[in-house]
C-alpha cells in the first residue's frame, strides 16, 4: 500500500449529531496507519447540533475540514462541494449514519492501486426495511438496463475514486446516484466490491418514496446530458418511434375493423391512435431539429478554428 498518496474522505452531514463523534473514532482508527490523509465533513444545512459536533472535532485534528451550508442543498451539492476542497489522490465517500463501514475504507484504496478509476461499495446483506431495499432493487435493476454498467448497487455511499474522475463529472440535484454510469460513459473503470452494511444506530432514515420517483427523472437527465447529448435524435426518435409505431398499431386495427362494418369515429381508441401518431413525429422532429442544431454548432467551430489556424500561419 503506498503511503506517499493523499487520502481524502468526503462525507455528507445532515442531522447526524449522535453518530458524528463514534463515526470519527473509527475512521481516526483506520486512516491512522496512512501517512498522509484528510476527513471533509459538509454540514447539509443540519438543524440539529451536528455542525457544533463537527466543530468540536476539528477543534481536536487540524486534518478535519467542515463546510456548512446555511440551507439543505441535497447530497449531490454536498459531495460536489467536498470534491472541490478534497486534495487527495484518492477520494473516498460514504455516509454519516455509521450504516457504512469506515473498516472497509482499505479495501476499496486497495481495489484501486490494482487500476480502477472508481470502485463503487456492493451492500450485499443490506440492513435496510424491506420498504427501502424493494425500491432500490427496482432503481439498480432499471440503471443498468439503461447504462449498460453492470454493477449491483450504483447508489452505495460507500466509494473509491480516482482524482482524475472527480474532476470529470459535474454533479447536481440527483445525479450523485449515477456517479458510476457517469464515469462510465465519460470512458474510466469501474468496479464494485462487496462492503459490510450495519443497521441504523442513531436518528431516522432521510429516505422517502418520492425519491424513486426523482431517481428516474435524474437517470433521464443523466442519460440526455451524456449519453445521448451529442445524438438527440437517438434518444427522442426513439421514444418517437415506440409511439408512432404504437399509433400505427391502433390505426391498422381500427381499419380492419372498418372494412369489417365497425363504426370507429364515436371510439376513444381512435383518438388515442391519432394522439401517439401526432406526438411519435413530434418528438422525431425534435430529435431532428436537435441534430441540426449540433450539427452547425460544430460546423461553426470548425469554422472559427479554420480562421484562427490560417491567421497563424
Amino acid at each position: 500500500m503506498q503511503n506517499d498518496l493523499l487520502i481524502s474522505v468526503v462525507i455528507p452531514v445532515f442531522n447526524e449529531e449522535e453518530s458524528l463523534k463514534k463515526l470519527y473514532s473509527e475512521l481516526f482508527r483506520i486512516l491512522e496507519p496512512f501517512e498522509r490523509w484528510e476527513i471533509i465533513f459538509i454540514d447539509d444545512g443540519s438543524d440539529d447540533n451536528s455542525y457544533s459536533v463537527l466543530m468540536d472535532i476539528a477543534d481536536e485534528n487540524s486534518r478535519i475540514v467542515v463546510i456548512k451550508f446555511l440551507k439543505n442543498f441535497g447530497k449531490a451539492d454536498a459531495l460536489s462541494e467536498g470534491f472541490k476542497h478534497s486534495k487527495g489522490d484518492i477520494i473516498i465517500t460514504l455516509d454519516a449514519d455509521l450504516q457504512d463501514d469506515p473498516s472497509e475504507i482499505p479495501n476499496l484504496i486497495e481495489k484501486i492501486q490494482e487500476g480502477w478509476d472508481l470502485v463503487s461499495g456492493w451492500k450485499k446483506n443490506r440492513q435496510d426495511p424491506l420498504s427501502k431495499r424493494i425500491p432500490s432493487r427496482l432503481f439498480n435493476v432499471v440503471t443498468r438496463l439503461f447504462t449498460g454498467l453492470k454493477i449491483h448497487d450504483f447508489n452505495c455511499g460507500l466509494k473509491a475514486y480516482r482524482r482524475k474522475v472527480i474532476n470529470a463529472v459535474n454533479i447536481y440535484g440527483g445525479l450523485h446516484r449515477y456517479i458510476p454510469a457517469m464515469a462510465h460513459q465519460n470512458g474510466f473503470s469501474v468496479t464494485e466490491i462487496e462492503v459490510h452494511h450495519r443497521q441504523r444506530e442513531f436518528g431516522q432514515s432521510k429516505f422517502s418514496g418520492n425519491r424513486f420517483f426523482h431517481g428516474f427523472f435524474d437517470l433521464l437527465t443523466m442519460l440526455f446530458t451524456s449519453k445521448y447529448f451529442n445524438r438527440p435524435l437517438h434518444f427522442f426518435g426513439f421514444i418517437g418511434l415506440i409511439l408512432f409505431m404504437s399509433g400505427l398499431f391502433v390505426s391498422i386495427y381500427l381499419t380492419i375493423g372498418w372494412f369489417q362494418g365497425i363504426w370507429i369515429g364515436n371510439r376513444p381508441i381512435f383518438f388515442l391512435g391519432i394522439l401517439l401518431l401526432i406526438m411519435g413525429i413530434q418528438f422525431f422532429s425534435i430529435g431532428l431539429l436537435g441534430e441540426l442544431f449540433i450539427k452547425n454548432t460544430a460546423h461553426s467551430e470548425k469554422k472559427i478554428h479554420s480562421v484562427y489556424t490560417s491567421h497563424q500561419d
